[in-house]
């Protein structure tokens, strides 16, 4: 008589419990190690059960340019249009913008740092970021109060902005408050809002509070134009946290100084791999059996990816 286990095998579990497993696992496992696993894995993380939450960023500021938009494409589509948040950055081109927002139907959270995100783009996607709850555009530094406004006139759910500057942009200029006009005039639902090293002064911020009610938090760091009194902050905002204008210690760079030169020997994800090899099975048309069969290119991938890492063996994670 057969016996019969109460547990059921992990490649027996369907791919939406698959895929809320896998989220845990970083960039390169879901792309490397679970597709190699077995057959039911790879294909639950070529579904889009694993890509509802896309963060590449620390990713993003390591890899070559060349590499981001194919990666970033190759992710998107596998999200099959769930795409709920997005974290990457360095974005540089119109197509890639124009991409995403033709895949941002159900995008809520979207962080894109550092990117080349001026008014024309802005211009061409906002309508298409209705849906849009939170949003990072921290040291884009061709974003403009005007492409503020379009935003804020688009994206009526926003209740999150970062618009953080490195002080290396801002340093020496005088106080401009047109981007915080901007927020106060069409962003009145906002609960946190991060405004650090930014040109804005005093006037700006209290226009900023006059318009939004909901405000929980103000992150002030470095806006060395900003005086406020602690005790009108207390008796009119008491629900309100404002951090800065002092800043204690020293700048946080998150990585800014780690993002200007890429190093042959980090532990990078090579797009050669991806690509070739694991775009090749997002194609409906080609067997899982055939990935399976074919040990010698499993084994030319692992070669590949590795390439450039002196000791590979350190960084290869252990199997599922």
């Amino acid at each position: 008589m057969e016996v019969v286990s109460e547990f059921r095998s992990w490649d027996e579990l369907i791919p939406d419990a698959l895929g809320l497993i896998f989220r845990n696992l970083s960039l390169l496992e879901k792309l490397t190690v679970i597709p190699r696993v077995c057959k039911s894995w790879a294909k639950a993380v070529a579904g889009p059960y694993c890509w509802q939450e896309i963060d590449i960023e620390d990713w993003s500021n390591r890899c070559q340019p060349h590499q981001l938009d194919p990666m970033l494409r190759l992710l998107i589509t596998r999200s099959s249009g769930s795409l709920r948040k997005l974290s990457v950055s360095n974005l540089q081109t119109h197509s890639i913008f124009t991409f995403l927002a033709q895949n941002a139907g159900s995008l809520q959270s979207l962080r894109v740092p550092r990117s080349n995100m001026g008014e024309s783009i802005v211009e061409d996607i906002a309508g298409r970021l209705c849906m849009i709850s939170f949003l990072d555009v921290s040291y884009c530094v061709n974003m403009s109060a005007y492409a503020l406004e379009i935003i804020g006139k688009n994206c009526k759910l926003m209740q999150g902005l970062c618009r953080n500057m490195h002080p290396v942009d801002t340093s020496g200029k005088p106080p401009q408050d047109d981007e915080a006009l901007a927020i106060a005039s069409t962003m009145p639902k906002l609960k946190h809002l991060e405004m650090a090293y930014h040109l804005i002064s005093s006037e700006g911020v209290l226009r900023i509070l006059s318009a939004c009610p909901n405000l929980e938090f103000l992150d002030l760091r470095g806006c060395w134009g900003v005086k406020l009194d602690n005790m009108f902050l207390k008796q009119n905002f008491p629900k309100l946290k404002v951090l800065g204008p002092l800043v204690l210690g020293y700048y946080e760079r998150e990585g800014w100084d780690d993002c200007s030169d890429f190093s042959d020997t980090s532990e990078y994800l090579s797009w050669e791999f991806v690509a070739g090899d694991v775009g090749d099975y997002d194609d409906e048309s080609e067997s899982y059996d055939d990935m399976w069969d074919d040990e010698g290119r499993l084994e030319e991938l692992e070669l590949r990816f590795y390439e450039g890492i002196d000791d590979a063996r350190m960084y290869w994670p252990p199997s599922p």
